[in-house]
């Protein structure tokens, strides 16, 4: 630690995390300790120094981002002015009724009757998957909007085929990139697959309120609406647009780069006064005087090394010795496509692989291509071994992603796919931020044989 803190002064130094860190019990403590750090440096706002987050997988590296806005839709208003964090999902389904906290507040579970999930696969990226299974059978209908037959779909009361984006008509475009895309149905829609829109745009009508929902708009004229306001955004930075008709039939508009580089707080730092952070202080604020108020025992006022209830420093690896780490599947992204030539030809006995160092694998009697139990109190999968010497002794990995196949006809069975979030911790990383807490998670590894 000494060795680095001298490497670290009298010279540019850019203090980076991945977004994996924050999945992890305390997750949060880790961005705040860097941001700190980087602040006593004092090279926050600095070309070269500073901070940054999530530079690979948002697309950030080297490429500059447009100064004008991007096509993109209201998000509209919530009627009901609640939500839940996205992965409390099963806490609420299983608890209706009690009480959270959540950024400071204290909110209550609602009793959920009818889920109509559209976009997304919960049953792949939720923790303790058999614990979802639990709550997903409570309320009475679930309907899925689904492309593919994933285990949300399976577990659903009705779905709705919904087109690819290769049978409707898009605008593509995102705030890391500097093009404009139209994205031309390609195909008729294909086994009475119909558009999302088109799908709540009939349920609204059942529901009376169609106009309200539509605003008197198809396809197309929401299309031409997203544009116009992209171009109104464009038009303020003295960027020209043209007109939807042109756009459309040229297909893709690019724009300029930006004629200067951005750094991260450049402006905060040259003149902090008039152009404060979104903090309560307008500054960086190394201790919260807002977080002191929550009082939380799971999260202080300034950032700190909290030992978080699996790690190989617990009591508990004494029967649960392996920390595993799940990570991004080089193959698909998330879990889409799963059942795609590339994906299926990289399983291992079929299944997803884990990776185990040379050591703990040979400690556990097994080699490369062998079936094995992967397990802990919370629930059990199968997987393929792979035998990677990269891998640090005491770590297991697996790639998330693989389509939830449980074997409900034999209770206790290992999921058969080798989906790593059966083993994880359904828990917050804390009271305050109440994400995903993935990467603290304890395993071991046997071999299998099947019956």
């Amino acid at each position: 630690i000494a060795r680095l803190a001298a490497q670290l002064v009298g010279r540019r130094s850019y203090i980076t995390c991945s977004f994996a860190v924050q999945r992890a019990e305390h997750g949060e403590q880790p961005y705040w300790m860097a941001i700190a750090l980087s602040a006593l440096l004092g090279q926050v706002g600095l070309p070269g120094g500073g901070f940054g987050f999530g530079h690979g997988s948002m697309n950030g590296v080297g490429n500059p981002r447009p100064a004008t806005p991007g096509p993109e839709m209201a998000v509209g208003r919530n009627p009901l002015g609640r939500a839940i964090p996205v992965a409390r999902i099963a806490d609420m389904l299983l608890q209706p009724g009690t009480p959270y906290a959540f950024d400071g507040r204290r909110e209550t579970y609602p009793d959920i009757k009818f889920i109509h999930w559209a976009g997304g696969n919960p049953f792949h990226h939720h923790q303790q998957l058999n614990r979802l299974l639990m709550g997903w059978r409570r309320p009475q209908t679930i309907v899925v909007n689904e492309i593919w037959w994933t285990p949300t779909a399976r577990l659903a009361d009705i779905v709705l085929p919904v087109t690819t984006t290769l049978e409707r008509n898009d605008i593509g475009g995102s705030s890391r990139d500097r093009f404009v895309v139209a994205m031309h149905q390609a195909i008729a829609p294909l086994h009475e697959a119909r558009s999302d829109f088109d799908i709540f745009a009939d349920l609204a009508a059942r529901l009376g309120y169609e106009a309200a929902f539509t605003e008197g708009r198809d396809e197309m004229n929401w299309l031409r609406d997203i544009y116009a306001r992209c171009a109104a955004g464009n038009a303020q930075g003295g960027i020209a647009f043209p007109d939807f008709e042109n756009f459309w039939a040229e297909g893709m508009l690019e724009l300029p780069e930006p004629n200067q580089d951005f750094v991260l707080l450049g402006d905060f730092r040259a003149d902090p006064a008039a152009h404060p952070l979104k903090t309560p202080s307008g500054r960086i604020e190394l201790y919260s005087e807002t977080i002191a108020g929550f009082a939380l025992p799971d999260c202080g006022p300034h950032p700190a090394w909290i030992e978080p209830r699996e790690w190989l420093g617990a009591e508990s690896t004494q029967r649960f010795p392996l920390h595993l780490l799940t990570v991004q599947p080089a193959d698909r992204l998330h879990s889409q496509l799963d059942f795609a030539p590339l994906p299926q030809g990289n399983k291992v006995a079929r299944r997803e692989c884990i990776a185990l160092n040379p050591m703990d694998a040979s400690a556990r009697g097994c080699k490369d291509g062998d079936l094995v139990r992967v397990f802990n109190d919370r629930g059990a999968c199968l997987a393929g071994v792979r035998v990677d010497a990269s891998i640090k002794s005491g770590v297991a990995v697996m790639a998330t992603g693989a389509w939830f196949d449980p074997d409900i006809e034999h209770e206790g069975a290992p999921e058969r796919a080798g989906t790593a979030n059966v083993l994880t911790h359904d828990v917050g990383t804390s009271l305050l931020t109440q994400g995903p807490n993935a990467m603290s998670c304890l395993v071991e590894v046997e071999r299998f044989t099947l019956a």
